[in-house]
């Protein structure tokens, strides 16, 4: 079974593109809210059944539901306004969700958890702590996001089938994270030697910021994300070891320890089986380095 805790649009919308992948035969929608997980399932049942898709979802607001999930995203908490950074949720949401952390520990010791939750890493970090779990079965979705939108500006820069970029981002998912420009390619070239300089540096500004520009328009993201969290969660549910960048707790990887930042991992049944470690240049480091810095500032002053 497939939890998704939290049923406002990106709750709504992962659970969309996760029946539609038939990521697992059951979905359950979590919430606090009387009526709005059952409101929610009903809704996407109705859509399920026009599609000819058989996968149930269904709504409650008892935590004693999630029992037995195999997956368990996290996207309980307040979103972000216009104007705001992610780490300006840090102290409301992490009350939230360490809240939510201890009732998975409680009804759901064996699953994986997926932390959506803004901002992503310090949350990722806060709900791996609470539940105690293995670090491989606590990871955050925030650079899978991150990198579909790299991806989509190379596309318009390109004029190139999305289907022939491949480009990922790693680091934290905010301020400073990080594009990787220089592993980037389309159909195996390199992107380097299909784009110039000044406008590669525009693909990663673009990329960092682009997020804000979507919530000032129309007051959030949610088809993006409701995406990414899908394809993590289809990769787990079929094992099929797809390497995505996705928030973990370090130890060691990177040169850096007790802090939950993205990374390229190897995600399967058992949650991340193995992290990638990619030889950086001096730039990309500074860039990584500020990312965990500020992780690492984040959660110092955090007491759960």
């Amino acid at each position: 079974m497939l939890t998704i805790v939290g049923s406002g649009k990106v709750g709504g919308s992962a659970a969309l593109f996760s029946a539609l992948r038939r990521v697992d035969r059951e979905i359950l929608l979590l919430d606090v809210v009387e009526g709005l997980p059952q409101g929610e399932a009903m809704d996407l049942n109705h859509t399920l059944s026009e599609q000819g898709i058989d996968v149930e979802v269904r709504g409650s607001n008892s935590y004693e539901d999630m029992a037995g999930s195999d997956v368990i995203v996290v996207v309980a908490g307040s979103g972000r306004k216009p104007g705001m950074t992610r780490m300006d949720l840090l102290k409301k949401n992490a009350g939230i969700v360490a809240d939510v952390a201890r009732n998975i520990k409680k009804f759901a010791p064996d699953c994986i958890v997926m932390p959506v939750t803004n901002p992503l890493d310090p949350i990722t970090y806060v709900i791996q702590r609470v539940t105690g779990f293995e670090r491989g079965r606590v990871f955050g979705m925030g650079n899978m996001l991150d990198a579909s939108r790299f991806r989509q500006f190379i596309h318009e820069a390109t004029g190139y089938s999305r289907h022939a970029i491949h480009a990922s981002v790693i680091g934290e998912h905010g301020e400073k994270m990080l594009p990787l420009v220089r592993f980037a390619s389309i159909s195996g070239i390199p992107l380097t030697a299909l784009v110039k300089p000044k406008e590669l540096d525009e693909l990663v500004v673009d990329t960092r910021s682009v997020a804000a520009r979507v919530i000032a328009t129309k007051g959030a993201t949610v088809h993006a994300p409701g995406n990414a969290i899908s394809v993590i969660a289809e990769s787990i549910m079929s094992d099929r070891h797809d390497v995505l960048s996705v928030a973990t707790c370090l130890d060691g990887e990177y040169g850096h320890v007790d802090v939950a930042i993205g990374v390229p991992a190897a995600i399967g049944r058992s949650g991340v089986e193995n992290i990638i470690e990619l030889e950086l240049n001096e730039d990309e480091r500074a860039v990584f380095d500020a990312g965990v810095n500020n992780v690492k500032s984040a959660i110092s002053g955090l007491s759960f």
